[in-house]
């Protein structure tokens, strides 16, 4: 006889109950949601509230997410709202139950707060969305580029980002602070540190700085 060890997965919260634990954040159905996944729609500053809300309740325990996804709006028909949005996949692998999480923010305003410290999956995932879109994740570690070079100038995937315009490499970024955070993170002490590379700066990238198209 074969014995599983594996726990089967319980019945999920229904897309109204879900709806009703964000209520006190906010939280209302995304209009502009395709997919059959509840998309729930909140303010920047109730993120971080809900999230922690969403994993750590005993009917809820979204403890997985997927991924950290930028939208650009700038060429939707007819769309008014702000520019850009960032949108949280989240899933229970206790429950039957996803849901995702998504945030507007304007153009000149593009900051939401990390959620790297909640969800570990989210440190690459934010870099990759400020990388690619220029959205700053306020908290970030070390909030540098992932998918393009160091010397790269815009974010690709904004909608008006010159589609065939190429950029060019001219210096190899040594990736010192990844190496020596990685060490340290895993208890050795760091002797010697290497002097910075000309146009590359050790240390984590600052907020600020990292909304400048």
């Amino acid at each position: 006889m074969t014995r599983s060890f594996t726990a089967p997965l319980q019945a999920g919260l229904p897309e109204a109950e879900l709806l009703a634990r964000l209520a006190p954040f906010g939280g209302e159905r995304d209009p502009l949601a395709l997919a059959k996944t509840l998309v729930v729609r909140l303010a920047r500053e109730q993120l971080r509230a809900a999230l922690l809300a969403l994993r750590d309740g005993a009917d809820t325990r979204c403890d997985q997410l997927l991924d950290v996804v930028g939208i650009d709006y700038l060429s939707y028909p007819e769309w008014r709202g702000p520019r850009f949005a960032v949108v949280y996949p989240l899933k229970s692998t206790v429950f039957r139950h996803r849901l995702a999480l998504k945030v507007l923010v304007e153009e000149n305003d593009a900051v939401v707060p990390s959620v790297h410290d909640l969800y570990r999956s989210a440190n690459w995932a934010e870099r990759e969305v400020w990388d690619q879109f220029g959205i700053v994740f306020q908290g970030h570690p070390n909030l540098k580029r992932l998918l393009n070079h160091h010397e790269f100038v815009g974010h690709p995937l904004r909608k008006d980002y010159p589609c065939q315009k190429r950029q060019k490499l001219s210096l190899n970024d040594p990736m010192h602070d990844e190496l020596i955070a990685k060490l340290e993170s895993l208890g050795w002490q760091v002797l010697e540190r290497p002097e910075p590379s000309p146009g590359i700066p050790l240390g984590p990238m600052a907020a600020s700085a990292g909304g400048q198209r």
